[in-house]
């Protein structure tokens, strides 16, 4: 029996240690390389193979700033300044929930969802929180703040199998990433918490507001 324990925990740790190799070897090679295929795409497909994914990379310089703006406003204004996890905001995250009853905010920075996004999937979980927290770590220590604002424009999603700015800037509004003013900026950010809900239900108050909250605070995003 103890022999039986020993080899199930070595087992176990080897699976653990065996998922770090790899989120740390696609995180090497991602460095460089666009990232085309991501978990959460991977998922989207599975559950619904008739449905091609729709992305397209685009560099850096090749998305309007005023996305860049916006995605921050919306979704992480401290981006450039903390090492991957804002500790204010998620302390005032958990006030919120207690306070609510139940999970309406997350405290998630852009680099805790871009590494869930990239590995992992989206129920929550203890264990999936700490293999995010791990994945966000390593992230933070192997790219650095462009990359990961590049590869989450790239990689999030905006719909029904729809990923990337590229791809979302086309469906929504015919245009390429570049082009995109202010307010179709913070109509593709607003998007972004619950994005195949907001895709047919563009009139929800919630969505409205987040609109009006990212065109208001985009004046003040700080990109890198």
């Amino acid at each position: 029996m103890k022999r039986f324990i020993v080899r199930a925990v070595l087992i176990l740790v080897s699976f653990v240690l065996l998922i770090q190799l790899w989120i740390f070897c696609s995180l090497a090679w991602w460095r460089t390389h666009p990232v085309e295929t991501t978990m959460f795409m991977r998922l989207d497909y599975w559950s619904d193979s008739s449905k091609p994914i729709q992305q397209q990379w685009r560099d850096y310089d090749e998305i309007s700033n005023n996305f860049k703006k916006a995605v921050v406003a919306a979704e992480d204004g401290k981006f450039v300044h903390h090492h991957g996890f804002d500790w204010e905001g998620i302390q005032y995250a958990l006030e919120k929930n207690e306070k609510s009853g139940e999970v309406v905010n997350g405290g998630s920075t852009i680099s805790q969802q871009l590494a869930k996004n990239l590995f992992l999937y989206n129920q929550r979980s203890l264990i999936r929180k700490g293999q995010e927290a791990i994945a966000t770590w390593m992230m933070e220590r192997m790219w650095s703040k462009q990359r990961i604002l590049e590869v989450y424009m790239n990689s999030v999603q905006f719909g029904d199998h729809l990923y990337g700015v590229e791809a979302a800037s086309h469906y929504y509004f015919h245009r390429s990433a570049q082009n995109l003013t202010r307010d179709q900026a913070a109509f593709l950010a607003a998007l972004l918490p619950n994005p195949k809900y907001y895709q047919e239900n563009r009139n929800d108050p919630r969505f409205k507001f987040k609109q009006r909250f990212t065109l208001k605070y985009m004046r003040y995003s700080e990109i890198p």
